[in-house]
């Protein structure tokens, strides 16, 4: 599981890029993503890469939220 914390900052930056892009689309109706790379597989590729980095995420937020802790809080006791 350590080998994937090293990584939270490239599934952090991917995913603030793709709520950037979702804000341009929503303000200004452009998606930068697709003015950059058109409309090809490549593009399909770094959504479905924004799309893993937020899943990748997951475990991080659900940590700082201490969802996780709930079992082990009662055997500490």
């Amino acid at each position: 599981m350590q080998s994937l914390s090293r990584f939270e900052p490239v599934w952090l930056m991917l995913v603030v890029a793709g709520a950037l892009n979702w804000a341009m689309i929503a303000l200004f109706d452009t998606n930068v993503l697709t003015e950059l790379f058109g409309t090809g597989t490549f593009t399909d590729v770094v959504y479905t890469a924004i799309g893993l980095a937020g899943v990748m995420l997951v475990p991080m937020i659900m940590g700082h939220m201490h969802l996780g802790d709930h079992g082990r809080a009662a055997h500490t006791h």
